[in-house]
Order: C-alpha cells, then structure tokens, then sequence
C-alpha cells in the first residue's frame, strides 16, 4: 500500500548522540545503526519511506526524552530548542514530514503556551508527551495529567484541535527500584511501557478528563497498551460494580464510548495480525492508525506485514492512511491518493 501515514517515528538531537549511543546499547543490537538512523531526518529514513510505501511521517522527540529531567527550567529549555530544530528540518519536506511538540509537562500553563506555539507557528500535528513527567528535587515524583489542574492544558488541545500521542517512558527513581529492578527483562515492550500508559488513560477517563473536554483526542501506541484485551472486564467492573458506588460522578460514559469518541491506537511495534483483528472487533478500524516505531522497529517489519495483512480495502485504507488523514487534517502529501 502506498501513501501510508506513520506517527510515532522518534528523532533525537545530533548533540546528544553519544548519550544515544550509550541509551541504545541496552536494547539494540546495533547501536551504531541505531544511533544513525535516529539522528537522521531527510534521508535514511525517506529512503526507508520510498521503498516502503510510507508517504507521510509525523516525527516525534525519542523517549524519555523531557519527562525524564525534573529540573522545570531544564526541561522547558530543552523541549523548545527541540521543537524549534525539528521545525527547520520538517519545513524541508512539507509533503513528507510533520512533527508532533515535545513538551515539558511541569507546568499546564507553560505546557499549553509551548503546544500552541508550536500549532500555530509551525503548523505541528499535535504533541508526544513521554507519560508522566518526572519532578521533585531528586527526580522522584511523578507528574500525572489527569486531575483538573490540568483543564487548561487539555483546553488548549482541543481548542486547537490537535491530539496528544501519550507515549510510554522508562519507570524511574522508587518505582523503579521496588518494582523493576529485580525484573529488568520486563522493562519496555515486554511489561512497563504498558503499565504506565494504560494506567495514565485509564486514570483520565476514570477522573473525567473526558467529560470536561469532550472533544480531546488521545493516541495510544503498541494496539492500545493492553487495554482493548480488557475492553470487557473494565467495562463490566465500570458498569456494573463501581458506577453504583460512585464512579458515574466522574465517568459519564461507557469505556467503549470513550475509545468510540475519544483515544485512538496505532499498529507501532506490534505487528500481529492476531492483536489486529482482535482491536478491530472491540474497537473497530475507525480509530486505529499505522505507525512504525522507528527506528526501534523498521520499515520492513511494520510496512511488509500490514501491506501483507488479510484486510478488506476500506480497512486497509483506513488504519493506513485515511483515519490519519482525517485526525490530522492532512492535505496532500506523497502518494496520498495512490
């Protein structure tokens, strides 16, 4: 299939290569590959794109990125020369690449300053915030966005109209050493990732983000963190049990309505035409995306399995590019009506 859209492709600034070097030693096998490829923006991966069919790319600041420096200063700095580097290297190639804002979540007010000079300045597609962001004097709290201290960052989204892709990050400081430490294997894709995702949705719809800002749009990569394998449990314990003692007071709807109306997921790093077909029944292709998770995965493993996929055409079209065509406000790019 041509004219795929892809967004949850990470870059990473050429300054701290040897900090990425070092980063990709823990889970690539090639760091040196590693450490090219996600430095580069104009022409490893648009070789990779031409060849695989990918038309459009929404690239995105690698995690844990901002969310892991707990000094505010620190990371509002660092995530606006990051906006404004990806800016100059995207303007090149307006018909092949967008950015999503990378933003330090310390401060709503700031947060949401930094989105809208970044949507209205740049014209970026929405915003990658690594989960929770990390904060205290010693990095050890957590910065969740699902209380209404955060009204004012989610306003600004939908008042923008641009989603937010809440992207995983590494666990850190004490919740790190009690409970990943003696399990490092189950760090990343196998277990964490999830973990934290999922339970930062799932703490957004449950605290009625969505019914203060019933137009908000979350992204949700990895086929929806394990939440669509629920879908059914939550939505029994929701309904059936906790509504009657006092959820409904902060979550109107149903979680299939909110999945209906409020989050997408996207294929990236998992390629399992199992899982597909699997969210497709709980939550249909109306609100799944392709996506890649370069260069953690490549382009030949995401873009040959979905190209290869037993999936009917207005499917296939779908989930590859015209939901993300809708989502963004996509006009024409490369291949985008092959």
């Amino acid at each position: 299939m041509l004219g795929k859209v892809a967004l949850e492709e990470a870059f990473a600034l050429p300054r701290f290569e040897e900090k990425t070097r070092w980063w990709a030693g823990m889970f690539s096998t090639d760091p040196e590959t590693h450490a090219k490829e996600i430095t580069d923006i104009n022409q490893i991966r648009i070789d990779y794109a031409q060849k695989h069919g990918v038309g459009y790319q929404i690239l995105s600041y690698t995690a844990p990125g901002v969310q892991d420096i707990w000094d505010a200063a620190e990371a509002q700095a660092l995530a606006v020369e990051i906006n404004d580097y990806i800016a100059e290297r995207v303007r090149a190639m307006p018909d092949r690449l967008g950015a999503f804002a990378t933003l330090s979540m310390h401060n709503p007010k700031e947060a949401a300053d930094e989105l809208r000079r970044c949507v209205e300045k740049y014209g970026f597609k929405g915003a990658l915030v690594n989960d929770t962001q990390r904060a205290g004097p010693d990095g050890d709290d957590m910065i969740f966005y699902d209380n209404a201290d955060w009204d004012i960052f989610w306003q600004t989204c939908t008042d923008l109209d641009v989603p937010l892709y809440l992207h995983p990050r590494n666990p850190t400081g004490t919740i790190y050493e009690k409970l990943w430490a003696d399990r490092k294997w189950l760090i990343g894709p196998p277990l964490s990732f999830a973990q934290g995702v999922s339970l930062h949705v799932l703490g957004m719809v449950t605290n009625g983000v969505f019914d203060r800002h019933p137009k908000l749009q979350i992204i949700m990569g990895h086929l929806g963190e394990h939440i669509p394998f629920d879908m059914w449990r939550i939505n029994h314990w929701f309904e059936d049990r906790k509504k009657q003692i006092g959820l409904a007071a902060t979550c109107k709807k149903t979680i299939r309505e909110y999945f209906a109306e409020n989050i997408w997921i996207t294929t990236s790093g998992h390629f399992s035409t199992t899982t597909l077909n699997f969210c497709m029944a709980e939550i249909s292709s109306d609100r799944i995306l392709f996506s890649i998770d370069y260069p953690f995965e490549t382009f030949s493993d995401a873009c040959d399995w979905f190209d290869k996929t037993e999936l009917n055409n207005t499917d296939r079209l779908k989930i590859g590019r015209e939901n993300a065509k809708k989502l963004f406000k996509l006009g024409d790019y490369h291949d985008s009506s092959a």
